[in-house]
């Protein structure tokens, strides 16, 4: 075998922007449509650095036709003058090199979104044009860039008023295949943005294939964001409890409102980065509220002598609540930023809530009986749950073929090589039995459309039959009690009739999902399968077609000959069982979704909206959305 020289030669170093250039996934996350959207929110997100300081008061994102990002504000524009350590402009410095910014102290910000100070260097390494303009000291200044390399030094282009900076860019088509900016995602990421930071106004104008343009502006902050989620349930108490305190350097602030519901809905941010594993703020709020309502039910004789203290979980039924810090020195535990672990924002949230909630449940007497009374009442249900769980976990220590009786099990025994389909009706139920391979797929029929979980108490979930046979499939338990390691089948998968039954039946098991089984969506363990709308047949050659669009494609490349055979299926149980395997169970040729969470606080608004009790939410999503109906079933 031939010896390998391996020397000094051999090493590369990269500059920053190269190393960018070569693994953009590290800085971004992806090179896909996320990705690209990243890059938007990474110039924005300097604007947010500037509001926070106190700063900047508006924002304006545009979009052009042309796929051009401007990003500007009112802020005091980044710095210009020459840079000690570099020798070149301040301005160049940010944008030019990794790590080079004004949050690693805190004479610039005393609160930061962004920690390492990569942001503008990375979207201007990123994109094949960037150009920045910044209004400071009476002047405008200038400075270009071609895929993150100046093409001149800073200019002044002119005079002007104000302060300010505005960068415009062009993403880089080698780096990303797709540049169509989703205007929707941007939009709900702004509005989240402006309810963070209130008085602050982002106006955000797409013109990339029509005109879209929305204006974000909330003097309530996240009270209105409070609101807006509760819009469409009935609350307990009419304006949110809110908590606007500054402890130590550090600002606390949170929203409470209680309604009707039975889910949890609460979110918490530090210094407007989403922690979605909550983390010593969450920590902290919860237990000030259990405490503080445990205290006021005690006091009052709501809860008597004899009763137990109302748990976290019974406090926390039909709570829509909303924590956002901003500290000096956020300190996130692991890569993606997704939990705060600064131990002395537990005891500020703590004792800043239990003070403000004290104070509201005094002052609020007829709203504050309401929300024990709900409390004691989901106590109670979660009570009978408990016991109804305790019995069924009982029937099965006896029973060793605990599994459900209709489930379909397979021969395999390692969960990560092993499938689970949940199947609309016997019928299909059978055809899939008789189509799926059994050394790895398991099937279980569900009988009609399952309990809208969204509507319906923990007890009367557990005790409805198709829930019960679901979670004893899976083995996971489910919500406060649920254990992923107990996992039975790596891949779960909703297969239903590409009807409006099927629709229904698909959304109700996403309800349940994301409502008591979230981490099986968060571990990307949850699919939903895709069977063919038609079966196009010329002669003997024969096509699985999965979508409207593709069977005019095909008809129109057959051409006008009406010897062509279209069969439309509506239901998983008018295909053979051989059919059924080819087209949507086989792993060689099936297509398949995953299901996944990009924005949690948008999929609450759509639940709520979709699957609540209020009507006219429901009426105005549909009618909103008729346009981009597909596989409309009349």
């Amino acid at each position: 075998m031939e010896e390998q020289k391996y020397t000094a030669d051999d090493i590369q170093v990269l500059g920053d922007l190269e190393a960018v250039r070569l693994r953009p996934a590290m800085y971004i996350g992806s090179t896909d449509q996320r990705g690209l959207h990243h890059l938007v929110y990474e110039i924005v997100d300097n604007c947010i650095d500037e509001a926070m300081a106190g700063y900047c008061d508006k924002v304006l994102v545009e979009i052009g036709a042309d796929g051009v990002v401007k990003v500007s504000d009112d802020g005091r524009g980044i710095p210009v003058e020459k840079h000690a350590t570099t020798g070149v402009s301040a301005l160049e410095t940010v944008m030019t090199i990794l790590h080079a910014g004004g949050k690693f102290g805190h004479n610039t910000y005393k609160v930061s979104g962004g920690l390492h100070g990569v942001g503008a260097s990375v979207v201007n390494a990123l994109s094949s044009w960037t150009q920045v303009d910044v209004r400071r000291n009476g002047q405008m200044y200038r400075q270009e860039y071609n895929y993150g390399v100046p093409k001149g030094e800073l200019r002044v282009i002119g005079e002007t008023e104000g302060t300010g900076t505005t960068t415009s860019f062009l993403a880089d088509t080698k780096i990303f295949q797709d540049t169509q900016y989703d205007p929707k995602a941007l939009s709900q990421h702004f509005r989240e943005v402006a309810y963070l930071n209130k008085g602050l106004q982002i106006t955000f104008l797409h013109k990339m294939g029509g005109d879209y343009e929305k204006t974000f502006y909330f003097e309530g902050g996240i009270a209105s964001m409070c609101r807006h989620l509760n819009r469409g349930r009935d609350v307990l108490h009419k304006s949110p409890i809110y908590v606007n305190k500054s402890v130590s350097g550090s600002q606390i602030e949170v929203a409470i409102q209680y309604n009707e519901g039975f889910s949890e809905s609460t979110y918490s941010y530090a210094n407007c980065i989403t922690t979605p594993d909550g983390g010593s703020h969450m920590t902290g709020f919860r237990s000030a509220l259990t405490r503080v309502l445990n205290d006021y039910a005690r006091k009052n004789k709501i809860l008597k002598d004899d009763q137990a203290n109302l748990s976290g979980d019974d406090v926390r039924e039909g709570l829509t609540a909303i924590i956002s810090v901003k500290i000096p020195e956020p300190q996130f535990e692991g890569q993606t930023k997704t939990r705060l672990g600064n131990q002395e924002v537990k005891g500020q949230v703590e004792s800043c809530v239990a003070e403000t909630l004290n104070f509201w449940l005094e002052e609020h007497p007829s709203e504050s009986k309401r929300i024990i009374e709900k409390c004691l009442t989901a106590s109670r249900a979660r009570e009978a749950a408990r016991k109804a769980r305790d019995l069924v976990q009982k029937k099965s220590l006896l029973d060793s073929t605990s599994l459900p009786g209709k489930l379909t099990d397979c021969s395999e025994k390692d969960p990560e090589l092993c499938e689970l389909y949940l199947v609309e009706g016997e019928s299909a139920g059978g055809s899939a039995k008789q189509g799926r391979d059994r050394r790895f797929q398991a099937i279980l029929p569900m009988r009609g459309k399952i309990l809208n979980v969204e509507k319906a108490r923990p007890d009367k979930i557990l005790a409805h039959e198709e829930i019960r046979a679901l979670v004893t499939a899976l083995g996971v338990g489910m919500g406060d009690q649920l254990d992923m390691s107990k996992l039975r089948y790596w891949r779960v998968f909703i297969m239903t009739d590409a009807d409006v039954d099927g629709a229904h039946i698909r959304t109700l098991l996403l309800t349940f999902f994301f409502r008591f089984m979230e981490p099986l969506i968060a571990g990307g363990h949850l699919y939903v399968a895709q069977p063919p709308l038609y079966r196009i047949k010329k002669g003997k050659k024969q096509q699985w077609v999965y979508s409207d669009n593709e069977k005019d494609d095909i008809l129109k490349k057959m051409g006008e000959s009406r010897g062509v055979d279209i069969q439309r299926y509506k239901g998983l149980g008018e295909m053979n069982p051989d059919q059924l395997w080819d087209t949507t169970m086989n792993p060689e040729t099936r297509t398949i979704l995953q299901v996944g969470v990009e924005d949690a606080v948008k999929a609450d608004e759509i639940f709520t909206t979709l699957m609540g009790d209020e009507v006219p939410p429901r009426k105005a999503f549909i009618l909103s959305h008729a346009q981009t109906v597909r596989n409309l079933d009349i």
